[in-house]
């Protein structure tokens, strides 16, 4: 018989004793939890584990403690309740601050909040037929959906109506609305996908710039600022840095080189500041935001100011529903791109809080849900859908509380107006189609 010392001088494995952690709850064993006696073997065995990748963070179905706020299926209806919330309050509040102007005009109180009840309902019809739709079925209506919305922007340039300076907006029968709005809500299921599709085709481009395809990148790139520039061209900075927004998003998570990222970055900034130096009207409200209010910018300065005083106002705990001051003919869109500062000045400090955390609480479930997904797909659509909603609701925030200069972007849910209604409300049914995508979420889908 052979000893041990003889084992080891002939080459044989050493002999190990695997131990196997066992879960608390059900005993059962765990996946890649052998431990082994022989470091060389340990280490053998680990390097065969699957490498955990972007948008597949796997607990094991454990939320205990601090995870708990990670779980799939609480981010799922935490995501649909929020959205719930903000769409009713949004109603009321357009309501509150919109009735003195419905009166002046000679139309009912209740005229503007019965009318985005109407745009309510269309978005949550819109909404549940986006939530049934599979992700296949997302993915194929992408592109032809895209070039739609550009087509329909483009027309604007031409056929436009001018509102506070923009010229984005179209009237058919008698029907006036956005298509920047759509446009917004199409770039986040075709760009994701596009690049995604890109990425794969080129994984070269993460070692050398050498892999570069100019004719295949050069029209993924220029199709999306074809639609980046149709906005432009109607002079909607305020809509241009949103979709800026989703653009760098889908580009980020996709896994485009990072060192790219830098330079895409740096051309939409260098981009920005040149449509902005050369507009005296764009000018002009950066400066009197961080220059402060002068007798040459006080008619810039008249809706900031009178934000602040709304927020001022309202303190802790707000004058009331109802009770603003500011709604009484002071401050400009009330009801509208600075329905947060009535909100702050009715509702308060508290109130004010909510919706802030309300917006969180959408940033968190999606980006948790999408963190752990196996469909990358769907991952990153619904990281650049964060950053539609949440983005654009910072936007609005920042400028009511004059961080940002005055740029029109509503509030999503809560201000007034049918395009964003409708369209950020299908964005959610969308996002709850593709967060079925992730496991547990799918399952008690199907279980139910």
């Amino acid at each position: 018989m052979r000893s041990a010392q003889d084992g080891k001088s002939s080459g044989a494995i050493p002999s190990v004793k695997p131990l196997v952690r066992r879960s608390r709850r059900s005993g059962a064993p765990q996946p890649w939890t052998v431990t082994h006696d022989d470091p060389a073997t340990a280490a053998r065995i680990a390097s065969k584990r699957p490498s955990p990748q972007f948008g597949m963070i796997d607990f094991a179905g454990e939320y205990k403690g601090w995870r708990v706020l990670l779980n799939p299926l609480g981010c799922y209806y935490g995501f649909i309740v929020a959205v719930g919330i903000l769409t009713v309050f949004g109603i009321i509040m357009v309501f509150s601050s919109s009735s003195v102007d419905m009166v002046a005009a000679g139309s009912s109180p209740w005229a503007k909040a019965l009318n985005q009840v109407g745009f309510s309902v269309v978005g949550l019809v819109l909404a549940l037929v986006a939530a049934h739709c599979k992700g296949r079925t997302l993915k194929w209506l992408a592109l032809p959906m895209y070039l739609v919305s550009v087509a329909v922007q483009v027309f604007t340039f031409f056929f436009g109506i001018d509102v506070g300076g923009n010229r984005g907006w179209l009237r058919i029968a008698g029907i006036q609305f956005q298509p920047a709005e759509f446009m917004k809500f199409t770039i986040c299921l075709w760009f994701p996908l596009v690049m995604i599709s890109m990425m794969r085709l080129k994984p070269g481009i993460r070692q050398s710039w050498k892999a570069w395809d100019l004719g295949d990148w050069g029209r993924t790139f220029g199709l999306y600022v074809l639609g980046l520039g149709s906005v432009l061209l109607g002079k909607d900075l305020g809509t241009a840095l949103v979709i800026i927004l989703i653009g760098l998003m889908a580009i980020v998570a996709s896994g485009f080189p990072m060192k790219y990222v830098g330079l895409v970055g740096i051309a939409a900034v260098v981009g920005v500041a040149i449509l902005t130096v050369f507009s005296s009207n764009r000018m002009s409200r950066i400066m009197a935001t961080y220059t402060g209010c002068t007798a040459d910018n006080i008619d810039v300065c008249y809706q900031a100011t009178h934000s602040n005083y709304a927020l001022a106002s309202g303190g802790l705990l707000g004058v009331g529903l109802g009770n603003s001051r500011e709604k009484w003919n002071y401050l400009p869109a009330a009801h509208n791109d600075f329905i947060f500062a009535i909100i702050g000045e009715e509702t308060g400090f508290v109130g004010a809080a909510l919706v802030v955390l309300l917006f969180v609480v959408i940033a968190w479930c999606l980006v948790a849900v999408a963190m752990q997904m196996h469909n990358r797909y769907a991952s990153v659509a619904l990281l650049c859908f964060m950053m539609w909603i949440v983005g654009q609701a910072l936007i609005n925030i920042a400028v009511v509380v004059e961080i940002l200069p005055v740029m029109g972007v509503p509030l999503p849910f809560v201000s007034a107006g049918g395009s964003s209604m409708i369209f950020c409300l299908m964005a959610a049914g969308a996002c709850v189609s593709l967060m079925r995508a992730q496991p547990q979420i799918g399952a008690a889908h199907s279980r139910a």
